[in-house]
C-alpha cells in the first residue's frame, strides 16, 4: 500500500452512524494515522459506513460503494472497506456482487476494523471521539439497538436488542465532549424512552438528562427519537424547569389511523397519542414538536390518509418529516406486500408536505418581531446560518443572518431579532453587533 497510514471514513445515514465513525476516527488518530471524514483525498484506505434503513438509503449506500470500487480498480485508493447497517444485513450478497471491496464488517466490528487496518485497539479510548461535526455541537449515543417490534422496521434485526450505556460512562463522555468545545449536546438512540430498562430494570432517561444538566457544561441539551408508548412523563417536568434542556420533542408517530397503527405494531392508539400531545402542550406550551409519518403503508386507503391530514391540521406540528413506505425483507409487514403504487405514495407525500409547509409558514410568523438566542452553525456566501432552541442540525429550520454584520463566528451564541419568516427559514439581525 502506498498510503497505508491514511484513513478516510465516509459516513452515510443517521447521526448514530456519525458517532460510530467518530469512534473509529479517534482510534486511528491515536495510532498515528492521518484521518479525514468524507474527505476527497486520494490514496489510503476508504471506510464506508453504510445505512440500510429504507430503500433510498440502501440505494445511496450501494452507489457510494460502487463509486469507490471504481476508484479502487483505477488505483486512486489503496484499500476499500465497508461497514455499517447495509454491510451487516447483506454482507454475503454484497461480497459476491462487489469483489473490489477488500473487507466487509458488521455494526459491532470496530475492534476488528481497527486491528485489520494495522492499529492496536485501545479500550481506554472508549468514550473518546474525533468529532466530524462542527466543534460546537455533538451527538451522544446513549444506547444501541431496539426492543420495539414495529412491523415496517428492520433495525432490530440489524442492530439487535436495546442495550443502554451506563449513566457513569455517558457523563464521562459528555465531559470529554465539553472539553472539545461542545455547546449543544444531542442525545440519540433508536429509542430514548427505553433507556435504562435493560440495565437498571426501569426507565432512567429523566435521571440521565438531569445528571447531564447538573454538569453545567452545556448551553443546550436536545433529545431525539422519543417513542410515544410508555413516554416518561416526569421528563416534561424536568424540561420545564431547566433552561439548558431544549423545549424540543422529537417523537415519530408514523400514522394516526387505529387500524394502521395496529398493523404497524405501534403500541399506541389514536386516543392515547392525542392525550400525550395534549399533555405536551399543557406542560410545555412553547415547545417545538417534531414528528414523522409513513404514507403508502400496505392497504392505506384514501380515507385513512385523509384522517392523517386532518390530524396534522388539528395539531399543527412545528416540524414534520414524511417517508413513503418501502417493503423490507423479513419484517412483519413484508407478507402484506407493497400494495400502494409509487405514484399514489408520491402524491400523498406531496399533499402532506404541502399541508405542513402551510402550517410551518403560519407557525413561524409568530416569531417576527421577537428576539431569540441562536447558535451559529456555518457561513455561506451571503449569510451566517444559525439555529434556535427549536431546531436541530440539518433537519429543521435555519436562521439566516446577513454577512454584512461582522464579528460573528461559527459556534457563537448571539441574540437576534427576527425580521422575516418563511416556511422553513427565519431571517434575523443581530442585537448589539
Amino acid at each position: 500500500m502506498k498510503n497505508k497510514n491514511k484513513i478516510n471514513i465516509v459516513t452515510l445515514g443517521c447521526s448514530k452512524n456519525v458517532v460510530d465513525s467518530e469512534r473509529l476516527l479517534r482510534q486511528f488518530d491515536a495510532a498515528g494515522f492521518s484521518t479525514t471524514h468524507d474527505g476527497a483525498e486520494k490514496g489510503g484506505t476508504v471506510i464506508i459506513n453504510t445505512c440500510g434503513f429504507i430503500g433510498d438509503a440502501k440505494e445511496e449506500s450501494i452507489n457510494m460503494i460502487l463509486q469507490f470500487a471504481e476508484a479502487r480498480k483505477a488505483g486512486a485508493i489503496d484499500r476499500l472497506v465497508v461497514t455499517g447497517c447495509l454491510s451487516q444485513r447483506y454482507m454475503n450478497e454484497l461480497k459476491s456482487e462487489i469483489p473490489e471491496v477488500d473487507a466487509w464488517y458488521g455494526v459491532n466490528d470496530d475492534k476488528k476494523i481497527i486491528e485489520d487496518n494495522g492499529a492496536n485497539y485501545k479500550i481506554e479510548l472508549l468514550g473518546e471521539r474525533h468529532l466530524s461535526t462542527p466543534k460546537h455541537f455533538a451527538y451522544l449515543k446513549i444506547a444501541e439497538g431496539c426492543n420495539r417490534s414495529c412491523s415496517f422496521c428492520a433495525i432490530p434485526m440489524i442492530r439487535g436488542p436495546h442495550k443502554s450505556r451506563s449513566i457513569e460512562s455517558l457523563l464521562e463522555e459528555a465531559k470529554n465532549l465539553a472539553n472539545l468545545g461542545v455547546k449543544e449536546l444531542l442525545l440519540i438512540s433508536q429509542d430514548l424512552t427505553w433507556y435504562g430498562v435493560d440495565l437498571y430494570k426501569e426507565q432512567r432517561l429523566t435521571e440521565l438528562v438531569r445528571s447531564l444538566s447538573d454538569l453545567g457544561l452545556f448551553k443546550r441539551i436536545r433529545l431525539h427519537y422519543l417513542y410515544p408508548h410508555s413516554f416518561p412523563i416526569d421528563l416534561l417536568d424536568l424540561m420545564s424547569q431547566r433552561k439548558d434542556i431544549c423545549p424540543y420533542l422529537d417523537i415519530p408517530l408514523q400514522h394516526i389511523n387505529d387500524r394502521i397503527l395496529k398493523s404497524m405494531r405501534r403500541s399506541s392508539s389514536k386516543k392515547e397519542i392525542e392525550e400525550l400531545l395534549a399533555l405536551f402542550r399543557q406542560k410545555l406550551p412553547h415547545a417545538a414538536i417534531r414528528t414523522s409519518f409513513i404514507v403508502g403503508y400496505p392497504g392505506e386507503t384514501e380515507e385513512e390518509f385523509n384522517e392523517l391530514l386532518e390530524f396534522i391540521s388539528k395539531w399543527k406540528f412545528d416540524r414534520v418529516g414524511v417517508f413513503t413506505y418501502s417493503i423490507e425483507e423479513n419484517t412483519p409487514a413484508e407478507p402484506l406486500g407493497d400494495t400502494i403504487s409509487e405514484e399514489i405514495k408520491q402524491e400523498r407525500s406531496q399533499r402532506l408536505m404541502e399541508l405542513q409547509e402551510s402550517i410551518s409558514f403560519d407557525n413561524n410568523q409568530r416569531f417576527v418581531g421577537t428576539t431569540m438566542e441562536v447558535l451559529v452553525d456555518s457561513l455561506d456566501e451571503e449569510n451566517y446560518c444559525a439555529r434556535s432552541i427549536y431546531d436541530s442540525p440539518e433537519v429543521d429550520n435555519e436562521v439566516y443572518i446577513s454577512t454584512k454584520f461582522k464579528s460573528i463566528n461559527q459556534g457563537d451564541l448571539i441574540h437576534v431579532k427576527i425580521i422575516k419568516a418563511e416556511a422553513h427559514e427565519l431571517y434575523a439581525e443581530p442585537i448589539n453587533t
